[in-house]
């Protein structure tokens, strides 16, 4: 069946680079949300983009070649090649760049799927929207920012808190009993969540920047998010998202990207 893709993806910071990627074929979907921080040149010069940038091209590139190759085993390598490709830069530092993937992939009347971290594939059914995620790294960190419960944000309790905490969260990253992204290390992706469905009406994409609109900000439900994404865009949801942001104290701006899959055969 044909796959009809409508993708948006936005930068969050004016003047910063977005650090997402979001491709397609013609029967593919990948989204990268690039991470790391800022004023870590002397760690990898590439950057954040360039990781998320790199890896994401090359997923998409191999999905179209290797058709019914198992998504973990074209995330492994990914990471494997993308890895290769800087051997100049500290990548086993835990701030090198990293990114969350989302993937789908179409192949008659089912979808494959995968999810490392906290990206989402949202497939919406006539039950409801079935949501696919990985919760590990949503899991470690409420655990890690446990320290800061309840200390007001600027002040100096928390300001003191606050080293220790982030400390905490990077020594679990790509550790077994913490959580694992996309970085250097391409055991990580058997660690992403993966699994085969029948073919819903349609599917979402995203990033966690849009997936804010549903949680925390309580914007909307999961359906929904699909069910304006079907009927408006993805673009059309992404400036929602901004709408929201902007209205928030002190705005809260992120990279957000979409994509609405459709088999027009089955709507």
């Amino acid at each position: 069946m044909s796959l009809r893709v409508d993708l948006a993806t936005s930068g969050g910071h004016p003047g910063r680079t977005n650090e997402d990627f979001l491709g397609a074929t013609p029967g593919a979907v990948v989204m990268l949300d690039g991470a790391g921080i800022p004023g870590t040149e002397s760690i990898c010069r590439h950057g954040v983009a360039w990781y998320a940038h790199n890896l994401g091209g090359w997923l998409l590139s191999r999905l179209g070649q290797r058709q019914g190759e198992p998504l973990a085993d074209v995330l492994a390598a990914g990471i494997e090649a993308v890895t290769a490709m800087h051997p100049t830069c500290d990548v086993a530092d835990p701030s090198s760049p990293q990114a969350t993937v989302a993937m789908l992939r179409a192949a008659g009347d089912r979808v494959d799927t995968l999810t490392l971290a906290d990206a989402y594939v949202v497939l919406d059914r006539q039950a409801g929207a079935e949501v696919l995620t990985d919760p590990s790294e949503l899991e470690v960190r409420a655990v890690c920012l446990a320290p800061l419960a309840g200390l007001e944000a600027g002040s100096a309790a928390y300001d003191a808190a606050l080293p220790a905490v982030i400390d905490d969260l990077r020594s679990r990253r790509n550790q077994p009993e913490g959580y694992w992204i996309a970085k250097d290390d391409p055991r990580a992706a058997a660690h992403a969540v993966v699994s085969t469905h029948d073919l819903p009406e349609a599917a979402l994409v995203l990033s966690n920047g849009v997936s804010r609109l549903v949680d925390p900000y309580a914007e909307t439900t999961w359906q929904g998010l699909v069910d304006d994404a079907r009927a408006r865009g993805a673009e059309a949801v992404l400036a929602r998202l901004r709408e929201v942001e902007r209205a928030r104290t002190p705005p809260a701006p992120d990279d957000a990207s979409l994509a609405v899959c459709e088999w027009p055969e089955v709507s």
